[in-house]
């Protein structure tokens, strides 16, 4: 029997069990679609990226004799369309049964069963396998119960997959160090350069261009960094493990306006496109742990394992659980534009500078500089979350929905109403100030609420509790912050509002 075997953008896994074995009846499909390139506005890296990604994947399954096509964004002959390019090639090699692996964004797997149900030939879809969980192993594990903390979850699966334990009881003897991984980093530790593969990508570059895909962002065609197929990123997971996992955990929430990548690993666009499996991503980092016990602390090691096998999981399950509604949330009825520095990075307040210039300059920002310093920018001037999750999913190397939609719309935005969260991730000044070096030269004063050099985020941050406090008033988690508001003086309440909606109608101005 001819099969024709559909290969996505993000399920480039060389270790799948499809490729254990050659046939000359089975044939890859692979291609670059403007379906796929024009559904949001990407960063020209994540474009980049995948395209590199992708077509290396390809060479690698020809060099072991598999039978594979793919087609180039500007191959004349490529459809463009998932639709038409899988019927094209069930035409074109006389297929009999079409293959597919189940996709991890809803719109692709509504689109495929949709395309499936409509061929004339049989067709079956095979798990990805890549992710520790099922699809749908988050909602068993919480059916029947009203809050789905993420914590609960997290030791199961550490139990289940046995990761990190000592029989039953969790290595260092508690589950989670997460109050050691908060310190703020001032230069203390020297930080290695990243891994970088200087790669040049320029003659992609211009097919993108000449294909007319839009894209943002910058790059510097003569020397990504990023890798791009599995044996690079191999390196990057043994650079990570080499180089900076030992202060990984304590710096894991600190931001520093001279270091863009501190302690971080940078694998996750490897992970996300597949080239890399969470299991072996978390073996490799935990047996390197336990080779090197003298002077690598469990606290870096546990910070970075709960942050694939238990939120990056647990975040997937989300996904699946709530789609497709979820993509629609909006219970907190913001409803503003994105300001116009959020596509430039010019902008007064330092520390969205930082952030967003180099979200533009590197396709990258770690899970703080996401959550408390653009999504609390965001959430504090009320944005709707359509226009927050659009930026998130197109600016980002590692954004594909499943991860994107849940943290941005949910964790970051509390569009969802508290499914994640139970409470908004918001603060005024004094957390990026206790995190971070950029309030210290910012063109605004961090201890200021109100006046012309007072830190917006101050003023926003009381503004924002104030506006929505008929909402939170039942929210136990927020009766410090509600009680702290309540004990402003009402005058001194009025200028902070007025400054907030100064700020919220002229963001482009600060």
């Amino acid at each position: 029997m001819k099969k024709l075997r559909l290969i996505l953008g993000d399920q480039l896994n060389l270790t799948h069990s499809w490729f254990q074995e050659c046939d000359e009846n089975t044939i890859y499909v692979l291609a670059e679609m403007r379906q796929e390139t024009d559904y949001v506005k990407h960063h020209i890296q994540k474009v980049v990226a995948f395209f590199q990604s992708m077509r290396n994947f390809y060479t690698t399954i020809k060099g072991q004799g598999h039978q594979a096509i793919y087609f180039q964004i500007t191959d004349v002959k490529n459809p463009q369309d998932l639709e038409k390019l899988i019927l094209l090639c069930i035409k074109k090699y006389s297929a009999e049964k079409f293959e597919y692996q189940l996709p991890d964004e809803y719109r692709l797997d509504e689109q495929l069963k949709t395309i499936c149900s409509n061929l004339k030939i049989e067709s079956e879809a095979f798990d990805s396998e890549h992710f520790f969980t099922t699809r749908n192993e988050l909602s068993d594990f919480y059916e029947g119960k009203k809050l789905l903390l993420m914590e609960n979850f997290y030791r199961n699966m550490r139990k289940k997959h046995h990761i990190l334990m000592n029989g039953s009881i969790p290595v260092g003897k508690q589950w989670n160090f997460d109050a050691s991984n908060r310190k703020k980093y001032k230069g203390e530790v020297p930080i290695p350069a990243e891994k970088n593969f200087h790669a040049n990508v320029s003659e992609l570059v211009t097919q993108i261009k000449e294909a007319g895909i839009k894209t943002f962002g910058n790059i510097d065609e003569n020397n990504f960094s990023w890798p791009t197929s599995r044996e690079q990123s191999l390196v990057v997971l043994d650079y990570f493990c080499s180089h900076l996992l030992k202060h990984f955990g304590d710096y894991e929430d600190a931001m520093h306006t001279d270091e863009k990548f501190l302690f971080h690993s940078r694998l996750s666009f490897a992970m996300n496109s597949k080239m890399l499996s969470p299991k072996e991503v978390i073996e490799t980092v935990v047996s390197f742990y336990h080779a090197n016990e003298t002077y690598i602390s469990i606290s870096q090691v546990e910070g970075f394992v709960r942050q694939i096998l238990g939120w990056r999981e647990y975040i997937r399950g989300i996904y699946w659980k709530e789609m497709p509604n979820y993509s629609q949330m909006n219970v907190l009825n913001n409803t503003n534009k994105l300001p116009d520095f959020f596509w430039t990075g010019k902008t007064k307040m330092n520390c969205m500078s930082h952030a967003i210039n180099q979200s533009l300059d590197e396709a990258y920002a770690h899970h703080i500089q996401r959550l408390m310093v653009i999504g609390n920018f965001a959430l504090l001037t009320q944005i709707h979350p359509d226009e927050v999750d659009a930026w998130y999913l197109g600016v980002y190397i590692d954004a594909i929905e499943w991860v994107e939609m849940p943290n941005t719309r949910g964790m970051s935005q509390y569009a969802d109403g508290g499914i994640i969260a139970t409470k908004p991730y918001v603060s005024s000044g004094s957390y990026i100030n206790k995190m971070s070096n950029n309030c210290a030269k910012c063109h605004y004063n961090v201890k200021e609420k109100f006046g012309d050099k007072a830190c917006p985020f101050n003023t926003l941050y009381w503004n924002f509790l104030d506006e929505k406090k008929e909402y939170f008033k039942g929210n136990q988690r927020m009766a410090m912050m509600l009680n702290l508001l309540n004990k402003i003086n009402p005058e001194e309440l009025y200028k902070i509002k007025v400054k907030a909606n100064e700020i919220i109608d002229n963001m482009d101005s600060y």
